[in-house]
Parts: structure tokens; C-alpha cells; sequence
């Protein structure tokens, strides 16, 4: 027996990094109850292959590469996904961006320029605009992946924390601005084993889980539907303006 409180028919979703990782899991969750799903990152061919999957759950998906830090590709996004669905009733703003570096003279004017678009600026877009047209239409649910680097000091991951900070204030900003019709939130993920783990010396990984983390290790990226379903669905209407942690009980 389907829930209706998680029953996603005849919903449009417009999930942004959805090609990989946390992206991909919370596009399949919302098309296996009953989305259809506006996959974009920027590979193209990475989206076409998670457009596949959701088909073959009998829903719609579009494919759409998009560099979400460049505002004349957010708003090409944007007209596609309108002009072929003509309503987007839940946008995730999962894209995002923590480059390695190895002191922070070395992060170039490019690099943090770029960090802060993919993680901030390309989000901000995307609200105002579909945003905009959801509080004008019949209303909608905004979810935003922000981190726990923008919550504690994170050495190595200063540019990411701060823009990731930013995405937190315009989270409440936005709720506010686009409420009572849309609800804007926030999910801070804590570390999360997908493809950007693979980086990591995940010795060291391990000592500090065991150290700073209630559960002791990464997060599996399937663990991060509940919150995002939550999120989207009518169980949280009453739910917006805040930030939800789900980072393993991080310190």
C-alpha cells in the first residue's frame, strides 16, 4: 500500500549533480514513487545513463549537462525543463565542489571563484528562478545539500565551508521570501563514501570516524533518501527555513 504522504505522482523534480553519488540515489528514490526527474551535471552522458534507470522505473527523465556555476546555463536549464515538463515541483541543489589543495596560498582567484559558483552562486539562480515560478504556480519544495564543513572549522575545505555557509543563510532568506507557497530547507551532510571518497586516505578517514563520529564511519550514499523524501513530501509541511543535519553524529 503506497503512502500518499510520499506519493510523488505527477510531481516534476529537478535534481542538480545527479549523475553520481547522493545526487543519483535521491533522483531514483523520488522516481521509484512516482516523480519524473530532471537529471543535470555537468557530463551530459553521465546524466543520459541515470535518465535510463528512471525510465525503466516507467517515469519521465531529462538529461541535461549544466555547469551550475555559469548563470547562462542555469537559465538554458531552466527554460528545457519548463518547456518540457511546465512545472518543476522539487529542486535539489546537490551540485558541489571541494577541491584538494595543499596550503591555501595556492588556491588561484579561478579556483575560488569556481567553488564558490558551483556551491553558492549556481544555487542562488536556481532558487530565485524556479523559486519564482513555484510560488506563482501551485507551490513547491526546495532542498538544499549543504555540509558540515559550513557548521565546524574544517582545514582543507575552507572556500567549500564558506560557501556552503552561504547556502545555509540563503536557505532561511529564501524560505521567507518565497513562502508560504514554496518551503526552502536544508540537509548538512556529514561524509558521505561516494565517488569524491576515493580521494581520501581513508586510513586517516577511518581513525577520525572512530573519534569524531557517533556512528564511527562514512555514510553509505543511500542514507541520504529519508531526510531528502521528508523533505520534498507533505510530511514536512510544516517544515522550512531549517537545516537538517545528517552527518553520522559528527562532533
Amino acid at each position: 500500500m503506497t503512502d500518499k504522504l510520499l506519493d510523488f505522482a505527477g510531481q516534476v523534480a529537478l535534481v542538480t549533480g545527479g549523475s553520481r553519488g547522493l545526487g543519483r540515489q535521491m533522483a531514483l528514490a523520488l522516481a521509484e514513487r512516482g516523480a519524473d526527474v530532471i537529471i543535470t551535471s555537468r557530463k551530459a552522458d553521465a546524466c543520459e545513463g541515470v535518465a535510463a534507470e528512471i525510465e525503466s522505473l516507467g517515469r519521465q527523465a531529462m538529461a541535461y549537462g549544466c555547469h551550475v556555476g555559469h548563470w547562462d546555463e542555469v537559465d538554458a536549464l531552466i527554460e528545457a525543463a519548463y518547456e518540457r515538463f511546465g512545472r518543476v515541483d522539487i529542486l535539489i541543489n546537490n551540485a558541489g565542489m571541494s577541491p584538494l589543495y595543499s596550503k591555501l596560498s595556492d588556491i588561484t582567484e579561478e579556483l575560488f571563484d569556481k567553488v564558490i559558483g558551483v556551491n553558492l552562486k549556481g544555487p542562488f539562480r536556481l532558487m530565485a528562478s524556479v523559486g519564482e515560478k513555484m510560488a506563482a504556480g501551485e507551490g513547491g519544495s526546495i532542498i538544499n545539500i549543504s555540509s558540515t564543513a559550513s557548521l565546524n572549522p574544517s582545514p582543507g575545505s575552507e572556500p567549500y565551508g564558506a560557501a556552503k555557509s552561504g547556502l545555509n543563510a540563503l536557505t532561511r532568506s529564501f524560505a521567507f521570501a518565497y513562502g508560504p507557497k514554496v518551503r526552502v530547507n536544508c540537509i548538512v551532510a556529514g561524509p558521505f563514501l561516494t565517488d569524491i571518497s576515493k580521494a581520501w586516505d581513508m586510513a586517516a578517514f577511518e581513525k577520525n570516524a572512530q573519534a569524531n563520529l557517533a556512528l564511527q564511519r562514512g555514510g553509505e550514499p543511500e542514507e541520504i533518501v529519508g531526510a531528502a523524501l521528508y523533505l520534498a513530501s507533505p510530511t514536512s509541511a510544516f517544515t522550512t527555513g531549517t537545516t537538517i543535519r545528517v552527518d553520522g553524529g559528527t562532533a
